[in-house]
Formats: C-alpha cells, structure tokens, sequence
C-alpha cells in the first residue's frame, strides 16, 4: 500500500511536474513572507518549490486560501538599491495603499506583507499588502490589473493571486505583462510554512530607511527627495551650513523625552526657569513650519527630515552650553523609536531585543549628558489628553488608537543605550515631578 504521505508527494509532482521543466522559475529560491495577522501576530510563509508540502499556520491559511479570494501585492526596490530607489519604492507602496481604498477594491480586507530574504540581507526587503476578497468578485482581478497598468513607472508592484486544489494544497501565479499579450499568469508555485526568522525582517534594513546611523544617510535621502518635495532642498541648506562635527560647551545638556501628554513641554519649560538653562526642541524651530509637509511623507522621507533636525539642533546646543546649561524637548531617541515601533510589524515580542545595535546612539551625533524619560499610567494619559485638542503627527494620533503600537514606543524607548534613557514617574502633580526631574539633573550634571 502507498502511504498517505506518499501519495501526496506523487499527486504535487504530476501536478507541479510539467511546470518545472517548462521553466527555471521554480529552480529560484523560495520568496518568503511575513503576514500581519489580528492581534498583532505574525505568520511567516514561503512560495516556492521548496515550500510543497510545509502546511501552513492556520491562521494564514484562512486568510490565503478560500472561501474568497486572496491577491499578495509587493513593491520591489530597483537594481542598486541606493536612496532614490528606495524612496521612489516607499512613495510607490504609499500610493498603492491610498488606491487600494477606493473603487470596488475598498470592500477587501487589507493585511501588512513583507516579502523578504531568509539570509537577512539588507535592501532585498519589499513592502506589500495582502488583500482578501470574500467574494472571490471578477471585478476585484480586473480592477488590480488595471490599477497595475496605471503605473508607468518600473518596477511595478508585483501582483500574486492565491488558489487551493483538494489536496489540499495552496498555490501562489504570479502576474506578469508580456509584450504584445497584455497581463498573463505565470505558471504556479506552492505555498508552505516558513521558519521564523531570528531577528523581524525589517531590521536589517532600518540604518537605510529609518534609523539612521550618521547625518550624510539621512541627508542622502533627502536629496534624492529635492525634485519633488522642494522643501526638502531648503532642509539641506539649513543642515550643510552646520559643521560636521560639534562639541559641547562646559555646560550640561539634558534631554526630556516623553509621549504627547506625559507633561513634557511644561516640565522642560520650568527646569530650563529652574536652571537658567536655554531651551531648545527639536525639530528646531527653523525647520518646523515644513512638519506637515513630511509626516505626509513615508517613513524614510519622514525620518530623514527628523534626523536632519537633530544634526541642526545638534549645532545649536554647541553653541548654548557654552555659556548655560541647556534643555532640549526630545531629541535623536524620538526619532529612532517612532521608527523602529512603525516599521516593525506585530507585538512587542517581534522588537529587535534589547542591546541590539539599532538602539545605539549615531557615531557622529552631538551626546547628552542625561536623557530623562516621562512615563505616566494610561489611564493618566487619557485623562490628560482629552480637551486638548492638540494637533498631532500620524504617529502620536496612532498612541491613541492603538496599544500595541503605545506599548512598542515605550519598550524601544527604555531599550536605548549610550545614552540610556532614565525613567520619572509623571503621575504625580507637576511640582512633584519637577522636583524629581532637578534632582536628578544635580545628581548626574553637577
């Protein structure tokens, strides 16, 4: 008799058979996935001869295979990799995400995908979206087709369409344009689980797209962003008229950093009082007028544009802590935090762990002599956040939908390193907290 497992492996090979000597497609190595699941989890998957018979997770199972229907839609990086194709890839993923909203494709249901490299290298990272349609609609095909024949720029986001037999099995075709024949399917690759990645698959990419490690990677992206955000030009005159290398005064400089409504803003007013110390935020006051114009931006646009800042407020606490001490509203670990919480998909569980690289300082970034973290209890900030009706970033509006994301911030916050953030307890009543911020100033300054 012929077992189980070997009948399966029969009835994939007279299926898959004829395909794989057509084509040296399937010869390629598996691509591999990782899928935003509800509550915050991830599935990893792999498409690919390689993947035959790996069963699925079922939780992505029911949202690849059917009832409905699934299409995967990723945004390759060009050839190269450098600034400019991964800012036109990011402005392209964005625009895809707005169009996926509107027509007959806004009643499907959208997930994050991240199509990835299992070796874990840099710049093979494509951002995507798994979209399910839960009536299997013809229109939902021809309305994806066409909006990929919108597109007139290369490489256009790759479109996979998802289908089971009774094996049951789940499949991954490809879409490709072929000269002369419009859009065709390409022959079709199986679907199996793939082993989770050590580390998320978005951080080895961070140092190029959001974290960045030194001022001339953030000003590379802004540059390649001058042709069409004009501001970004004016960004960079502001950053190349500051020296390449700062250093403080004989004064302390001490950072407070902080979620919207942790009672940041009244606490570095009254300790820079307290202190006869000048106060400076960062972004600085000569770039913020263009805040809009960037949050607007996807996150390698808008990172670039807060790290930039730091460089110039760098040059600014130069210049103050040569006759006072200074006082600066959030600084470098805001922006590397909001990043790393955005573009790490999933739990806190998914965080690159704690002494992992991502969370050192940039090598050529003007230090702190003490960064001070306020923390207050959620029900705290609810409180205090209600009526104020405070404009807010993408990010900050994000707190307050979405725990999880709350909860990412705060442990990437505390996961920074030289320097390392200290803790205060923002609970109390202002004068408390004050108190407790100038204490620990005079301890670790004075």
């Amino acid at each position: 008799m012929v077992s189980a497992r070997r009948l399966r492996a029969l009835l994939l090979g007279i299926l898959s058979g004829p395909q794989r000597g057509a084509s040296a497609r399937t010869m390629a190595p598996p691509r591999f996935f990782a899928l935003e699941l509800p509550g915050c989890t991830l599935a990893h998957f792999a498409v690919g001869t390689d993947a035959a018979g790996a069963p699925l997770d079922p939780r992505a199972a029911a949202l690849l295979g059917p009832p409905g229907r699934s299409y995967s839609l990723c945004v390759p990086v060009a050839p190269g990799g450098d600034y400019a194709a991964r800012v036109r890839a990011a402005r392209l993923h964005q625009r895809l995400l707005q169009q996926l909203h509107r027509g007959p494709l806004k009643r499907c249901q959208l997930r994050r995908l991240l199509c990835y490299s299992p070796d874990g290298r840099a710049g093979a990272l494509q951002q995507g979206v798994l979209l399910h349609d839960p009536n299997d609609s013809p229109d939902t095909r021809r309305a994806l087709l066409a909006l990929l024949d919108s597109y007139l720029e290369t490489p256009r986001p790759r479109l996979g369409e998802f289908l089971a037999d009774p094996l049951p099995q789940l499949w991954q075709r490809l879409w490709e344009l072929r000269d002369g024949q419009g859009w065709r399917q390409v022959e079709r690759e199986p679907v199996g689980r793939a082993p989770e990645p050590a580390l998320h698959p978005v951080v080895p990419d961070l140092p190029s797209s959001g974290v960045f490690p030194h001022r001339e990677a953030a000003r590379g992206v802004l540059e390649a962003c001058t042709a069409f955000i004009p501001e970004a030009r004016a960004v960079l005159e502001l950053v190349d008229r500051c020296p390449a290398q700062v250093q403080k005064g004989k004064f302390p400089v001490i950072v407070i950093e902080g979620l919207d409504a942790t009672g940041k803003t009244t606490v570095t007013q009254a300790a820079s009082e307290s202190l006869q110390a000048a106060l400076l935020r960062s972004p600085p006051a000569c770039v913020s007028e263009w805040r809009k114009v960037f949050d607007d931006e996807p996150t390698i646009v808008r990172r670039a544009f807060y790290s930039l800042g730091n460089y110039i407020v760098a040059s600014e606490i130069a210049e103050k802590s040569t006759t006072s001490p200074v006082i600066v509203d959030r600084y470098w670990h805001s922006t590397a935090t909001y990043a790393i919480a955005t573009e790490v998909s999933g739990a806190v569980q998914h965080l690159p762990p704690a002494h992992h690289p991502i969370y050192q300082w940039p090598r050529d970034l003007l230090k702190p002599n003490l960064v001070l973290l306020l923390t207050v209890s959620p029900e705290e900030r609810r409180k205090r956040i209600q009526g104020r009706g405070l404009e807010r970033t993408r990010e900050e509006t994000e707190l307050e939908d979405n725990n999880v994301f709350r909860q990412k911030v705060e442990v990437c916050y505390q996961r920074m390193e030289n320097p390392g953030c200290q803790v205060v307890d923002a609970d109390p009543s202002q004068e408390e907290v004050l108190k407790t911020v100038l204490s620990l100033i005079q301890k670790n300054c004075y």
